[in-house]
């Protein structure tokens, strides 16, 4: 099992390094993660970060859904299917199963306690997920939205979003702490320091760079690029 386990990462890694590797890019003077000033990421605030590219990629989904009962042939469905490939490299393949699954949620299943009882749930989710992503990149493949997929593809996109914003949520507040604390200060950087190693070979630099650039450009496809446009009207 163990080995078995070994020859997915390796298989997951070399998935997402294809997909991302070839948009890293290199700054001489402060690119990667803790050069500049930016200081250095601790591994808490690195899945976090992460989770902000997913976030970003459900509000995409969100705001794309009655675009796609409107007028399917409106919505560019290429930036979506990208939309998608990214969650599914950058989310699925390297911050789920690599990350949380190979390191983190045996460390939290191990203590127990509340983070613990959560891990079922997760891991049912993480796999719903992804037959989830599958629908949606073969809907999208033709770089178009079928009438007749329109409706059922929104509902699919909502639910996903549904599903997945408390999912990152208590990732954030209750797993995440609960495995640096499991982890004790010395395991926690160590760990840290492994998750980076990780990232610069999957991506060929800083991961989340790599995936902030992409999350920009399919937002200003999709029309849904503009912060300004999210803001709450006027109280009347």
């Amino acid at each position: 099992m163990a080995e078995q386990d070994r020859r997915t990462a390796l298989v997951s890694l070399a998935s997402v390094g294809l997909v991302l590797a070839g948009c890293a890019k290199h700054d001489a003077d402060g690119g990667d993660r803790g050069d500049g000033d930016e200081g250095e990421v601790t591994a808490n605030e690195d899945l976090m970060r992460e989770h902000g590219v997913l976030r970003r990629i459900l509000i995409a989904y969100r705001e794309v859904a009655p675009k796609l009962v409107a007028n399917a042939s409106a919505v560019d469905a290429a930036a979506l299917a990208s939309a998608t490939t990214l969650f599914q490299a950058f989310g699925e393949r390297y911050h789920e199963q690599i990350l949380e699954q190979q390191h983190i949620f045996p460390i939290v299943r191990k203590a127990g306690g509340e983070a613990a009882e959560l891990l079922d749930t997760l891991l049912a989710q993480h796999q719903r997920g992804r037959e989830i992503t599958t629908y949606i990149l073969d809907k999208t493949k033709s770089g178009r939205v079928g009438t007749g997929d329109a409706e059922p593809l929104a509902r699919t996109l909502t639910a996903f979003a549904r599903m997945y914003e408390p999912h990152a949520a208590r990732e954030d507040t209750i797993v995440f702490p609960a495995f640096k604390k499991a982890a004790g200060a010395k395991g926690y950087e160590e760990l840290g320091d492994q998750f980076e190693d990780i990232e610069r070979r999957t991506f060929g630099g800083d991961g989340f760079n790599v995936a902030t650039g992409k999350i920009g450009d399919i937002e200003r496809r999709l029309g849904v690029g503009d912060l300004g446009s999210f803001t709450a009207p006027s109280i009347r």
